[in-house]
């Protein structure tokens, strides 16, 4: 590049610089006139804004002084500081009336130091020698500032704002005041605390309040421009509390709202509700009527007895009429005692509200047959309260008690038994005519005394023994139920007789005592005892007797049959008739031997000594042997004898030697009843749990007469029995658990039937024969 390119290019450059500096030199220079322009606007407002605010706080006759480092100086307020000044006596600089506000009060300097250096707010009053001055401070930044007003000393001055919030501050309840719309826009420290919040306006931005029901107050209290108040339920502190909320309009707008804890009075008041609706709902629940009439004679409460006694509407009785209606209405459906003159007796019933003493029980007999007692109290809240209770049954059962009491009274003096009633108080109830015989006692001295004591000293001249009647008394008196159970014994008196006394508790607690004189009776059982003795001694000498009869009777007796038997043996070698003479010694011999078997084995019965010799028996065997047995006999007399029985009947429990005993007899009396060509069945069957076994025969049969005694033992030939062997065939078929039955008509025969059980259980048997 040559050199006059150069300059002209520094030139160009030189140029293009001057115009940038030109240009940014216009931006600033713009930037600053406006930045200027801004602070003269700041500088108007806060001159205005100063200006205002000397204005108002000397408006509202104020100084305003500012504190730094200790050192204070006056804001605004010349006039104020001055007339601040002359109220606390001392000079009209600031430092020195800040000196004299701390030399007032020691906590007021505590408070002025505070706020010096921790920059904590306060506010108090000062009472100087000439009036008073009142006291607010505030930090902001680095400084204090200290507002004085000066007022007029004197006992009736209004508090100042600080001093009135101090105070509400200071109340435990909650206290504050509310805008138009319910928000609180100030609030004491007991509001803060219950809410929760730091301040009111951090309450504001959550939201927050004491009760959403204080708020809808506050703001009815501000439409209506009239004082309200509530009763609500809040919680404060973790404890549910009653609060009664007052809202009332302030001047100058805004709504003051404070509260009262009334916690224990609204607890009384639930309680006495309480009280109240119990007492009332248990009156509802007794029989008995009750009417409470106010001292202005109103009906007041009635329950449900009383409406449904005398037949009252319940919503006519709701309308609380005067006792003068409730009579009338009583009057005209007869539910009142009839009377003569009712106005006079109406007058009467109403003349008891004067009356303060209280009125004796009353009776009322209504038209309908009812009996009322009638009871009048007067109220503890004045007034007077009336009882009605329907006692017609009462009575009637009074009357009965009564009645039931002279029949029991006169039953008991028919009795021969001395009896006595004791209460569990060991007092004399009742007693009849037969124990004043007994005991020898007059009746007045018993009526004289009641006790169980006083009794025994009018008995003890009959019966000396101290113990028993301690042992009595114990009966009567001891509340142990041990002690007062029934007992019964016999004691002797000191005239000889012998008493029986027995004592039995009633169920009323009460304790019946008798006495019986038995000395006749003891004396007959004596009697009858010795007479017992005798019949068993007798008894047991006759079955001696019939031992040792029969003993001696089988000696000859066997020879008897021994010899006849050798003589039939003899054969052709006796005569005919001695032959036949032979025989029937033989048949009379062995028939007294049967005889005596018999007599034998009756007496063993009786005395309880004859042992089963239990087995199983084969029913149809026992039969067949016992026809077998008796063959020759039936031949001889030309009756047929058979055995007739079904093939399954089986086996039974019993003494087979016994059984055969009792068809022995059988036959042998159907031998003797049956004709020649006659038949005599034996049979045998199997019914429920028992074996009948029957003889059945076709001979003459039993009159009818006889049938009743035909078990009989010893029935006479003569009446047609046939002695000892039915008799004996009865006990021992009972011996074996059964039972003997006959069906017979005259000249059609006769069965016996033996009711025998499966399985006979022998009293005496071989229970080793059970396996």
């Amino acid at each position: 590049m040559t050199g006059d390119g150069l300059i002209l290019s520094a030139t160009a450059g030189a140029v293009l610089l001057a115009l940038c500096s030109g240009v940014w030199t216009l931006g600033v220079r713009r930037r600053a006139d406006r930045r200027i322009a801004s602070l003269e606007g700041e500088i108007e407002t806060l001159t205005a804004g100063a200006e205002a605010a000397q204005a108002s706080a000397e408006a509202f006759d104020s100084a305003l002084l500012a504190v730094e480092d200790g050192r204070a100086f006056l804001a605004s307020g010349d006039d104020s500081l001055a007339a601040c000044a002359i109220a606390l006596g001392t000079g009209a600089e600031p430092q020195a009336v800040v000196a004299a506000l701390m030399r007032a009060d020691p906590d007021h300097a505590l408070r002025l130091r505070a706020l010096f250096e921790r920059g904590e707010s306060c506010g108090f009053e000062v009472r100087g020698p000439s009036g008073v001055v009142t006291v607010e401070g505030r930090a902001a930044g680095a400084l204090a500032w200290l507002r004085l007003s000066a007022g007029a000393a004197g006992p009736r001055g209004l508090p100042p704002s600080p001093r009135f919030a101090a105070f509400l501050n200071a109340r435990s309840g909650p206290a504050w005041i509310a805008s138009a719309d319910g928000r609180p826009v100030w609030a004491n420290s007991a509001w803060l605390e219950a809410v929760g919040a730091a301040d009111v306006e951090s309450a504001a931005e959550k939201g927050l309040n004491l009760d959403p029901a204080a708020d809808a107050l506050a703001i009815e209290a501000a439409n209506l421009a009239q004082s309200r108040d509530l009763v609500r339920w809040v919680s404060l502190g973790g404890r549910r509390r009653a609060l009664r909320l007052t809202a009332r309009p302030l001047e100058g707008g805004g709504v003051g709202v404070w509260t009262e804890d009334v916690t224990e009075a609204e607890e009384l008041r639930e309680a006495l509700r309480r009280n109240v609706e119990a007492h009332d709902e248990t009156l509802n629940h007794i029989a008995d009527s009750v009417a409470i009439f106010t001292p202005s004679r109103r009906l007041d409460f009635h329950n449900t007895a009383f409406a449904e006694m005398f037949g009252l509407e319940p919503a006519w009785l709701a309308e609380r009429p005067t006792h003068g209606e409730v009579l009338d209405r009583l009057r005209q459906r007869r539910r009142l005692p009839e009377t003569a003159d009712y106005a006079r007796w109406k007058a009467a019933e109403l003349e008891r509200y004067s009356q303060l003493d209280s009125a004796p029980d009353e009776l009322w007999s209504l038209p309908d047959g009812r009996t009322l007692r009638v009871v009048r109290q007067s109220h503890p809240l004045g007034g007077i309260v009336l009882l009605f209770s329907d006692i017609t049954g009462e009575l009637r059962l009074k009357a009965q008690y009564n009645s039931l009491i002279q029949v029991q009274q006169a039953t008991l003096d028919k009795l021969n038994d001395a009896v006595a009633v004791f209460g569990s108080d060991g007092r004399l109830r009742l007693h009849n005519e037969a124990f004043e015989r007994f005991w020898n006692i007059p009746r007045q001295a018993l009526g004289e005394v009641m006790d169980f004591e006083g009794v025994v000293e009018l008995c003890l001249p009959r019966l000396h023994d101290q113990g028993f009647w301690r042992e009595m008394k114990g009966r009567v008196a001891d509340t142990d139920p041990a002690a007062r159970a029934p007992a019964a014994g016999e004691v002797r008196t000191s005239d000889g007789r012998i008493v029986a006394h027995q004592s039995r508790p009633l169920p009323d607690g009460a304790t019946l005592i008798a006495f019986t004189d038995v000395t006749d009776a003891r004396r007959l059982e004596r009697a009858l005892a010795d007479r017992s003795a005798a019949l068993a001694e007798a008894e047991r000498l006759k079955r001696d007797f019939v031992g040792n009869v029969s003993y001696e009777l089988r000696t000859p007796l066997t020879t008897i049959i021994g010899y006849s038997e050798l003589l039939e043996g003899l054969g052709e070698q006796l005569p005919g008739r001695a032959l036949g003479h032979a025989g029937a010694i033989r048949q009379a011999a062995e028939h007294l031997g049967r005889s005596i078997d018999d007599v034998l084995d009756m007496a063993q019965i009786d005395a309880g000594e004859m042992a089963l010799d239990l087995e199983d028996v084969n029913v149809a065997r026992l039969l067949e042997a016992a026809a077998v047995r008796w063959s020759d006999e039936a031949e001889a007399a030309q009756v047929r004898l058979v055995a007739e029985c079904p093939d399954d009947l089986g086996l039974m429990r019993g003494d087979a030697r016994r059984l055969s005993q009792v068809l022995d007899h059988l036959i042998v009396n159907a031998l003797g009843q049956t004709p020649k060509g006659g038949r005599i069945t034996l049979g045998a069957r199997r019914t429920l749990g028992e074996v009948q076994v029957q003889v059945t025969d076709t001979g003459r049969g039993i009159p009818f007469h006889v049938q009743a005694n035909i078990f009989d033992r010893f029935v006479g030939r003569e009446r047609g029995g046939p002695g000892l062997g039915l008799a004996l065939v009865k006990a021992l078929v009972e011996l074996h658990g059964g039972w003997v039955a006959l069906e017979s008509e005259p000249g059609a025969g006769a069965t016996f039937t033996c009711h025998l059980p499966e399985r006979a259980e022998g009293a005496a048997g071989h229970p080793e024969l059970e396996f």
